[in-house]
This record gives structure tokens, sequence and C-alpha cells, in this order.
């Protein structure tokens, strides 16, 4: 059956902190429907951003992400209407107000090669009516969108909306389905937009706790665990801060998001012939086939009475992967071409492209750096296990602090010099933010450029950021004023995940 997404009419169980500003927006985005459509809303969908607290780049590697979701969300105040027009407008008048026409062939076009607002709408209207299968008579939507997740900055803003339209598609035409379905059907929706990814934002958007971050697994299947931060004095703080460098992953990720994704599914290919279960059928019929996949076949069949405790498992496993990719991938340190990885798995360089489905989310590269991009996706994915295994633990020392720090920072070397993930902007503020106090500190989101998150001790934010408010954004972006930085820099705790609220 699944769960279902909460349906509430306050916003206590939404929010923590102040609960008036919370209210005064959402009061706000009604006004300004009324205004712009002339009616009252039907409800309101909301879907929160979130930060990835380690566990960078592997979702799509099937293994397991520990993010959790933040107070900054996108709206969409919706009204279900006669017709099947869509139209839909947003509160920031920097993006203009667009109209679309429900086609019963195909739904809706989206152009990939326009980078139009609109289209994160279209994704997730698509994709909600085609899992909802009402792809002949969907209602028409009066929409305003209200977002307060940073754009581009690795904040997942892009996936919150698909999610918020999703759900906003759903709730009007009548069968809004369990969170694991929308969680599916978002992911499968930002591919209509050219975006490869794994599930984690969309996963961390729907199905997040109040007061919890979430250790998320994909494989065998989505299994959401809510995980508390240790309760150490003073209370672990995380820190959220721009580089102020934008990077679209749609635009770039010929390049960068989808060639790493395109890396690690070749690697798979590649990895599960040298194990030799590449005719294993659940290698054969994994479409796509990830390390995790590969991972769990080897040792299935190799150690099929392995009954160790689920860290230990996770540990020896993981570190047993690391050496086999290793021996496997360093004989081309500097990266295979197409023709080489084709050849080692002796099919044509068409056949593997068709494989990883790059007709679908092309990509640009001569050379496939998958020593690099295994080393990362094995090893971080350790460190999110053993970044779980010290929140459980009922170490509250000082000592807690230090752990998970260096898990941190290891992670943001890995994405720096494995996974080239990271950029000076980066680097620096990171750098600068280890000698303000933070224990650990790294990128967050896809990377080149946007977010980074740092650990830190709750009695110590203020001054923290503080530091580098003058070491780094004074420097870089003096024009910007106390008012524009606390969106650019700010304290988080996590948020409870999407929900739809209805009016009393």
């Amino acid at each position: 059956m699944g769960h279902s997404i909460p349906i509430v009419s306050a916003l206590d169980g939404v929010y923590t902190g102040n609960l008036l500003l919370h209210g005064a927006r959402y009061q706000a985005l009604t006004e300004a429907f009324i205004e712009t459509y002339g009616v009252m809303p039907d409800f309101i969908a909301r879907a929160p951003g979130r930060v990835n607290i380690i566990g960078e780049h592997i979702d799509y590697c099937g293994f397991p992400v520990f993010p959790m979701a933040i107070v900054p969300d996108c709206l969409i105040a919706v009204k279900a209407v006669d017709g099947s027009s869509v139209k839909l407008s947003n509160i920031n008048a920097k993006f203009a107000a667009r109209r679309f026409d429900y086609q019963p062939d195909g739904i809706v076009d989206i152009d990939q090669t326009v980078h139009d607002w609109v289209n994160y709408f279209k994704c997730g209207y698509r994709g909600a009516l085609e899992a909802i299968a009402n792809t002949s008579s969907p209602v028409g939507m009066q929409c305003l969108m209200d977002g307060s997740v940073p754009i581009s900055v690795g904040l997942s803003s892009s996936s919150a909306f698909v999610c918020c339209a999703v759900m906003a598609t759903m709730k009007a035409n009548g069968k809004l389905l369990s969170q694991e379905r929308i969680v599916e059907t978002a992911v499968a929706s930002e591919r209509y937009i050219g975006t490869n990814g794994g599930g984690m934002d969309q996963t961390t958007s729907i199905m997040s706790q109040p007061q919890s971050a979430a250790f998320i697994e994909f494989s065998p299947m989505l299994r959401v665990t809510p995980v508390r931060f240790p309760s150490t004095t003073p209370p672990i703080a995380f820190v959220i801060a721009n580089t102020m460098v934008e990077s679209d992953k749609a635009v770039t990720a010929p390049t960068n998001y989808n060639l790493r994704v395109v890396e690690t599914r070749i690697g798979a290919l590649m990895l599960a012939k040298h194990l030799n279960i590449s005719e294993h059928s659940a290698c054969a019929n994994a479409d796509p086939l990830t390390f995790k996949t590969v991972m769990d076949e080897y040792f299935a069949s190799s150690y099929p009475s392995d009954r160790d405790p689920p860290v230990l498992k996770w540990t020896k496993r993981l570190t047993a992967m690391l050496e086999r990719a290793e021996a496997l991938f360093a004989t081309h340190p500097q990266g295979f071409t197409l023709d080489e990885c084709a050849d080692y798995l002796s099919i044509s360089a068409s056949d593997l492209s068709r494989i990883v489905h790059t007709d679908r989310f092309p990509v640009r590269a001569d050379r496939f750096k998958i020593l690099q991009r295994a080393q990362h996706a094995f090893s971080e994915a350790l460190r999110v296990v053993k970044f779980r295994q010290v929140c459980e633990s009922e170490d509250t020392s000082d000592e807690c602090f230090v752990a998970l720090g260096d898990l941190m920072n290891q992670s943001q070397d890995s994405c720096r010099d494995l996974f080239e993930c990271s950029c000076p902007e980066l680097d620096e503020i990171c750098k600068i933010a280890r000698q303000a106090g933070s224990f650990g500190s790294r990128l967050t989101g896809a990377g080149w450029g946007g977010c980074s998150v740092h650990l830190v001790r709750q009695d110590g934010c203020e001054n923290f950021i503080a530091t580098l408010k003058q070491e780094y954004y004074s420097r870089r972006f003096p024009e910007l004023g106390d008012d524009e930085l606390k969106n650019v820099i700010f304290a988080t705790s996590p948020s409870s995940g999407a929900v739809i609220y209805v009016f009393d």
C-alpha cells in the first residue's frame, strides 16, 4: 500500500520555528492567487529542498545516501478548472507566466533545448498523468508557484519543483498516489528534461520526517530509515553556504552530471564481466546495471551463507569491491575510450552507447575515468554507512563531532580528486570553514559550484557564519548586503517532507 502524503490544514506539523512567518507566506500566496485568477485555490502542494550531508553521486550507483530535507521549499497553489489547459504563474516576476494545453498525443511537448522554467512543471505534469493512468481527460489547472529554495546551488530546487508538480497534478485530478509511487514518478519525470538522476532528491523531498535525517537505500527496494543526529552538548548544527557559483544540472549534463552517470554504468558492466557474473540474470536483465547490483550478485553467488551484522556486511563487501574494481580499472589510470570499453565487453561501441542510454542522455568525453569514479563510489558508500553508525551510537562526546566531521572531509577530498565535481570556490570555502571551526565541510548536491555544508557546534554558529561572511563573501561579493546574505549562508535543521495543505 505504501505511505500517504500528509494532508494538513495547519503548519505546526510542517515547520518548526517561526510559524507566524510561514503562515504569512501561505497567506500571501493565497492572496496573490486570488488576485491572479479571481478565485480561491483548492489546495497548496509543498515539497522541500534538501541538503545531502554525505553520500554524493552514489544514489544512481544504487548505494545508500544520507540527506535531510530543509525548510526552504516549493509551494504551488492550485485550482482545478474545466477544460484541459494549464496556466502557471510565479510569485517571482523573473519567471514569466506560461500556459500550455494538454495534448492527446504525448500529453505535453517538452523541448529540452529550451531552458524554460515551465519545463520542470511539464515534466511533473506528464509523469503524474501517466502514473495515474489519466492520459485522456485530465482537468484544467490554474497554478501559482512560490519557491524559496535557491536555484542551481545544489539544494535540489529543480527536483522539489518536479515533486511539487507531480503532487499538484495528481491531487487536482483526484488521485494522489502513495509517497513511494510519487517518488518513482518524480524520478522518471525529471528524465523528460534530460537529467538522469538516481532518486535521492525526490525521496528526501517526499518522504522525510521531522527532526530526522534519512538513510535512504535504493536497492533491492526503496527504503527510508529516519536517523536522528547524536544528542551532543552543545548540539550538532549544520550551516549551508552558497559559493554563488551557479551550475545548472540540465545545461551542463553532457560533460558533468550525466557523464558521471554513464561512467559508473560502464564501470558496472565491466566489473560484472571481470567477476564472471555478467550472464547472471540479476546483471543481464538489469537496466541500468549499477555497482550495487554487481556487488549484491557477486556476494550472493560467492558467499550465499553470509550472515554478518549489517554494518560489518556493508564494510566487508564495499572494501572487497573497491579492491576488485581497482585491480580491473588501474590498467587505464587516464581513462578508457568508448571503443576500449566496448572491446572489453565484446560488443560494439554503438551497442554500448545504447545500453547506457547515451541516446537519451548525451555525453561528451574522449575518455571515461572509470577507475576514479569507482574508487569514489565504493569509498563514499562506506563513509555513508560509517556516518549512520556514529549517529546511532551512544557516543555524545566531542569525539562524535570529530568522527562525523572526518567522514565529511574525506567525502569532499574524494569529490574533488576522484569524482572531479568540486570547483575552486567550493575548495576555498571548505578550507576557510575548517579554519573557522567546522569539524567537517564538503560540497553538497551535484557540485561544480552551488552549496557547501558544514558541521559545527550550535553555540558556535553565529561566529562561524560571521567568519565566512568576512573571509569569503566580503572578499568575493562585497556588493551583498546583510539581507541578501541571509539566503546565501544560514544554519538549518531537518525539516518534514512533502504535504498537501488544504483550507479549513
